[in-house]
């Protein structure tokens, strides 16, 4: 197991053990894994004998020196060095095969997942963007998804690959002498329990720099879009800003510098602890080598073999968190794959007629007050809720005929655009009807119902190719000509 790995293990935030999973979450999970089975089954046997590979060389090290050079056996020592190496590049060989596969199942796996929740997600009505906050909705295509995907390229792997070779170090080393292997377990917990220590302190240290990370980011995102950098120049406080963002990346530096210095004290306990375990092992065998109780190439085979024990022993003792890290990832993708979106397509979708159009609001109430639309994981959901409770609209009846202008006059919040959304569909109306060319908009054409018009104060061009925005303007003049707009 490599440093990187057992820090990253050791440093995983334990919080997620108190993390109540879905029911079904498992399954779902294994749904998505079946077409990977046969990988998955040509991957244990990689592991395994990789892990007999990495066992076999410290074997031919006492082969070399017991039966080679103390021996002075010059064919001893050539053959069993050249089978060392070619064992040492079979070993690279497999490790690059089984990486391969790891990640081409993670990989494939996290495809589907992740086109899934970009297309649950446009397809969410605008109430639901309105009690999101995007940077939580992105975190759960960016980091949840590759933390979901992680449940297999590093984790599933990591898991297979270190329980099969701790059941054969150490049932090689109980072979070899069961005295020291004894020992060696025994110094198992000075080993952990500062690791441990240092990796809680680090996870502390790890989440206050995302959270101080992300507020920096969040300054960014809200004053560099087109709303808010005309906010600040219509207002002209740069100093102000500039000062809070000065305070944020300060903060930043300060908390870089605590994690490097704890990173560098976390890596020096770890190869302190181990060196101090090696030394133990050279004392106690060398005493056994001069009592000739084992040999001398016996003794450094068991000093190979420790190397090749604490490692996956550490990752072990944190699997439960390593497993609740990939599940929770897991979970809080399929809450965004399970919310229910109120505007459903109908089974049956009537085409409007030709020619001239008019539109019709009939008995027409909107409420604002689906609890369904909002996470609490990404919004302030118990505010929003509240404020939605009070109808937007109350009972309207509105008949404008086609080629007539109306004109929606009134004070901020009195319901103005959103009587124009529920004619686009970007709202359900919660009682009656709305009605173009007698045709009630709820069973109509989907794409006729979604695309905005020109009642948009607020056009608006995707920042992509030429190609897709004109793609974009052609549905929209389209639509328009359609109803003879």
């Amino acid at each position: 197991m490599q440093p990187w790995e057992m820090y990253r293990s050791l440093t995983r935030d334990r919080s997620v053990l108190n993390q109540k999973l879905g029911k079904v979450t498992g399954k779902r999970i294994l749904g998505y894994a079946k077409p990977f089975y046969r990988d998955f089954y040509f991957l244990v046997v990689l592991v395994t004998v990789d892990a007999f590979l990495i066992v076999a060389q410290p074997l031919l090290f006492r082969e070399i020196i017991d039966e080679g050079i103390l021996k002075a056996d010059t064919g001893v020592v050539i053959t069993s060095a050249a089978l060392v190496a070619i064992l040492a590049l079979f070993s690279g060989l497999f490790s690059i095969v089984e990486r391969w596969y790891s990640a081409r199942i993670g990989e494939g796996l996290i495809l589907n997942l992740r086109s899934q929740v970009f297309d649950s997600v446009q397809r969410q009505p605008v109430a639901f963007f309105t009690r999101s906050q995007t940077g939580s909705l992105i975190s759960r295509l960016n980091n949840d998804v590759i933390g979901a995907q992680q449940a297999f390229t590093s984790t599933l792997s990591g898991i297979l690959s270190n329980f099969i070779a701790l059941i054969v170090v150490i049932g090689t080393m109980l072979v070899l002498n069961w005295q020291i292997t004894l020992g060696a377990l025994i110094l198992v917990p000075l080993f952990l329990v500062p690791a441990r220590l240092l990796g809680r302190k680090l996870q502390a240290l790890t989440r206050e720099q995302m959270n101080f990370n992300a507020d920096m980011n969040q300054q960014m995102s809200e004053r560099f879009n087109v709303s808010g950098a005309l906010l600040i120049k219509l207002f002209g406080n740069y100093q102000s800003e500039t000062k809070i963002f000065s305070d944020r990346a300060t903060s930043v530096r300060d908390i870089g510098i605590k994690i490097a210095m704890a990173n560098r004290i976390f890596i020096i306990s770890l190869t302190l602890v181990a060196t101090l375990a090696t030394a133990l092992v050279y004392g106690f065998g060398g005493v056994l080598t001069i009592n000739e109780t084992i040999t001398l190439g016996t003794l450094l085979a068991l000093t190979a073999l420790l190397g090749r024990l604490y490692g996956p022993l550490t990752a072990l003792s944190n699997i439960r968190v390593d497993v609740m890290t990939a599940l929770v990832s897991f979970d809080r993708v399929f809450e965004i794959l399970d919310l229910k979106n109120p505007i459903t397509e109908p089974n049956n979708p009537k085409t409007l007629p030709s020619g001239e159009l008019g539109i019709e609001f009939k008995n027409v109430n909107l409420t604002y007050s689906d609890s369904e639309l909002t996470l609490e994981t990404l919004g302030s959901k118990n505010i929003q809720v509240q404020q939605d409770l009070t109808e937007a609209l109350q009972d309207i009846n509105l008949t404008i005929e086609h080629g007539s202008t109306v004109a929606l006059v009134g004070p901020s919040g009195a319901g103005k655009s959103s009587l124009t959304g529920l004619v686009t569909r970007l709202y359900d109306v919660s009682e009656g009807e709305v009605l173009i060319g007698g045709v009630n908009v709820k069973i109509c054409r989907p794409h006729f119902c979604e695309v905005k018009l020109e009642w948009s104060q607020e056009p608006h061009l995707f920042h992509d190719s030429i190609k897709n925005n004109l793609l974009l303007l052609n549905q929209m003049q389209h639509l328009k000509s359609y109803l003879n707009l």
